[in-house]
């Protein structure tokens, strides 16, 4: 159980009612990942609250009314879950890092210069972010949040978040290996032809293009045979 010292508030509204619990921080944020968590070391009290800091608690016929359960750990971890956890100021600054360099990998790998048909560096992101005073949301996925950015970021470097469909063709003597490689995109569609070879079609992100050849001639020392197609 952890100390009420160490606990911070998880807190839900439902049903026009709030609830609060108190918590290990940590814990709480290993559950909002998908951690097998034991609860009994999570909660600060087997209790749930409508005013934490006041200590008030919510009636078991309220609690009952939104959940439709009095289960005290159940219901934890609906709030945990589906409600809100304060963070320490150290969590939070390591969930912001966290997800801004994910953002940053994320638009480095599949963006590219239009203007070069080259991937920007991620340096040359992350500058243009701060220049852009980005704000990132901890809690929101980085796919969600790259659309704004893009927006933003886009005013001061030229940048294309395009997907490309490529189709290639791969020799007998290569293709089972290259069906392999093929298969870590997004394969649009593949055929194996009478002589043993592969024509297949694979939809990347511009920014991946080079990295996809790269792996392809390299299995195929160079013969592989490729074609842009306009995109549908």
């Amino acid at each position: 159980m952890v100390k009420l010292e160490d606990a911070v508030i998880a807190r839900m509204d439902k049903g026009g009612m709030k609830f609060e619990i108190l918590v290990d921080p940590e814990l709480a944020m290993e559950l909002k990942k998908g951690m097998n968590i034991n609860m009994d070391e999570l909660l600060a009290f087997e209790t749930i609250f409508k005013d934490a800091n006041k200590g008030e608690e919510a009636s078991e016929q309220n609690i009952a009314k939104a959940f439709g359960a009095t289960d005290v750990k159940e219901i934890a971890k609906k709030i945990i879950l589906q409600g809100e956890v304060q963070l320490t100021t150290a969590q939070r600054k390591e969930m912001l890092e966290a997800r801004r360099r994910e953002i940053i990998a994320t638009i480095a790998r599949d963006a590219i210069n239009p203007q070069t048909n080259a991937p920007h560096p991620p340096l040359r992101i992350e500058n243009a972010m701060n220049e852009s005073r980005i704000t990132i949301d901890p809690f929101k996925s980085a796919n969600e949040q790259i659309p704004a950015i893009l927006k933003e970021i886009r005013k001061l470097i030229p940048i294309s978040f395009e997907k490309m469909r490529i189709a290639v063709r791969i020799s007998a003597e290569f293709a089972g290996k290259a069906n392999v490689i093929l298969h870590k995109y997004e394969l649009k569609q593949e055929e194996w032809q009478n002589d043993g070879s592969l024509v297949a079609v694979v939809e990347v992100p511009a920014g991946v293009k080079a990295q996809l050849f790269d792996e392809l001639n390299h299995l195929t020392h160079g013969t592989v045979e490729s074609k842009l197609l306009e995109n549908k």
